[in-house]
């Protein structure tokens, strides 16, 4: 499980990214480098990694429901993730 701070530093991350998508775009489209290499470097979407909702995890991450694998699978065997539930054959 990831620290507080981890998460937060995400978060911060995400915020700094939509604060300056806008501003990060026009600058591109105009290629003013120079411009653009001096903006916070957590500004670039490319610095973000995403990471599990409930526990911060970075690996083993599913777009589509935001969580880690293991958070999926213990979820998915309770019966708290809607139409889905653990193969059996």
């Amino acid at each position: 499980m990831a620290t507080t701070a981890w998460k937060n530093r995400y978060k911060n991350r995400l915020e700094l990214v939509a604060k300056y998508a806008e501003q990060r775009r026009t600058l591109k489209k105009e290629r003013n480098y120079v411009a653009l290499a001096k903006l916070p470097r957590d500004s670039s979407a490319t610095r973000t990694s995403r990471r599990c909702e409930l526990t911060g995890r970075r690996r083993g991450y599913y777009r589509k429901f935001k969580i880690s694998r293991i958070m999926l699978r213990q979820l998915a065997a309770e019966g708290k993730i809607p139409g889905l539930r653990k193969a059996s054959w």
